[in-house]
């Protein structure tokens, strides 16, 4: 071993033996619960953001779809990164952008500089988050990563379950800038564990090829370009003409066939393409996709939907919303270790499938809060949802990309990850769209005068579409199941 870099993986496995893989995926999860505390705290503080730049719901609705934007299409160059530079500086650098944009959003003075923050932030949350899922099943055998995933998922969520408890006192006591700094201490951490334990070496334990094929830029164009229309589209389906909303989205499928053609294109000429179409002739990992991008549009759709429900819908303060968002996220902690180790010895797919009614159920449940109900009902239907989340989490990544080629696995990860993101970030806007035009339909409004059973109404309506879009998940989560014949390949 003393020919090796002190940072190559071999040197660090030698080091650190058996435990080593639990101190690579500790190091890891700090970094990505920075990255989801960046992506969801933000929405306690939207209404006191919304206030202070004096922005209208569409314009403030950009600070957590432009994070959503940023975030879906960095995903797709993670694998590229991870071969040309390795494990420990792609991760250090990314964690980098994200603490710059969290100190400059907490000190920017207009809202384009916050936009600009969140954006930053987001590409760094993009980079970095498929790259646990790449490290479980590379590192891990198959009867311990669902455990692994597990352990993972409960500490990762632990970042949003306590994030908006303490932030909604943060807004409360010192503004909405201070939601800004909550991801400081968490990125200086990571930086300081990826220096000891994330590898310098590139998935596979091979070295970092510095000198390797360049990023493919024209993909990357294209992919940028049509989740940028088609997010803008969708907003225009309300806020604009008809004419803009038709033209944007038809550039958005535009864009999205040239970016297939040219995938293509790069693998028949043998160069590497941006995302490997062959990932998806693999049904298991195919029908995953459609349910990560249904499960996007419902997750973040509902993350966006429900403080902005609590505080203009109930008039709750953020503080309140941060509290009785807490037991829920305790919950869904505890949830994704347990459903974690069931995914060592049961069918992924039932669990998604579970998972997902059980998200459905929680969704159209909020048709019967109104301005009397109690809060121990709103507690008990987000717990409902975050026990649906925790079934799903550990689960999904697992029985999409378990059958996949070991070669193929860091491009997985990237891939569900962006399809993931994309429906996330479709989520944001359509949530957006469907509560302004239900309230118009009810003749309320969302800033003019105290709260009433129409705008009530409006937000249950929306409420309800979510749990649609979870039924319809169902019937694609159902073709996870593996093939009688042939169980899962080894990752290893």
């Amino acid at each position: 071993m003393g020919t090796q870099p002190s940072g190559s993986l071999a040197v660090l496995q030698e080091r650190y033996g058996q435990r080593y893989r639990w101190l690579l995926l500790l190091s890891v999860m700090v970094g990505t619960m920075a990255s989801i505390m960046s992506s969801t705290i933000v929405n306690v503080a939207i209404p006191d953001m919304s206030h202070y730049f004096t922005l209208g719901q569409e314009r403030a609705q950009w600070v957590t779809s432009g994070f959503m934007v940023a975030t879906t299409v960095s995903m797709l160059t993670t694998p590229w990164l991870l071969a040309r530079y390795g494990y420990r500086a792609t991760y250090v650098g990314a964690m980098l952008i994200l603490l710059l944009g969290g100190v400059g959003g907490g000190l920017a003075q207009n809202f384009g500089l916050v936009l600009l923050a969140r954006v930053a932030e987001g590409l760094a949350a993009g980079v970095v988050q498929p790259i646990p899922a790449v490290i479980i099943l590379y590192a891990f055998q198959p009867h311990e990563q669902g455990r692994a995933s597990g352990i993972f998922g409960m500490g990762v969520v632990l970042a949003p379950a306590i994030g908006p408890s303490i932030g909604g006192l943060l807004v409360d006591w010192f503004g909405w800038r201070s939601i800004f700094f909550m991801v400081v201490p968490l990125c200086l951490a990571s930086i300081w564990l990826a220096y000891r334990f994330v590898p310098m070496t590139a998935p596979g334990g091979v070295p970092a090829n510095r000198s390797g094929e360049g990023l493919d830029w024209r993909g990357l164009l294209l992919g940028t370009v049509g989740t940028l229309c088609l997010l803008n589209g969708l907003v225009s389906l309300h806020g604009g003409t008809g004419a803009e909303a038709g033209v944007l989205l038809l550039v958005a499928v535009g864009a999205f066939f040239g970016f297939i053609a040219w995938q293509k294109r790069m693998a028949r000429l043998g160069k590497k393409p941006l995302m490997d179409l062959r990932l998806f002739q693999f049904r298991q990992f195919a029908m995953g996709s459609i349910v990560a991008f249904i499960y996007g549009t419902a997750l973040f759709g509902s993350t966006y939907l429900l403080p902005v429900f609590m505080q203009l819908g109930l008039e709750l303060t953020p503080s309140h919303v941060g509290t009785l968002m807490l037991p829920a996220g305790i919950v869904l902690a505890i949830t994704i270790a347990w459903v974690g180790r069931l995914a060592d010895r049961h069918p992924t797919h039932v669990l998604v499938s579970a998972g997902l009614a059980l998200l459905a159920a929680s969704f159209a449940l909020m048709l019967l809060i109104g301005l009397q109900s109690t809060l121990w009902m709103l507690i008990a239907f987000a717990i409902l949802g975050r026990i649906g989340l925790g079934f799903i989490l550990p689960s999904l990544n697992l029985g999409a990309m378990r059958p996949l080629d070991k070669a193929l696995i860091s491009q997985g990860s990237s891939a569900i990850g962006f399809v993931r993101m994309l429906g996330g970030a479709a989520g944001v806007s359509l949530c957006g769209i469907v509560l302004e035009w239900r309230i118009a339909a009810h003749g309320a409004s969302l800033s003019l005068g105290p709260s009433n059973p129409q705008r009530i109404a409006a937000f249950g309506e929306t409420f309800l579409m979510l749990a649609a879009l979870c039924l319809i998940a169902m019937v694609a989560a159902w073709q996870l199941r593996e093939k009688p014949a042939a169980g899962p390949k080894s990752a290893n």
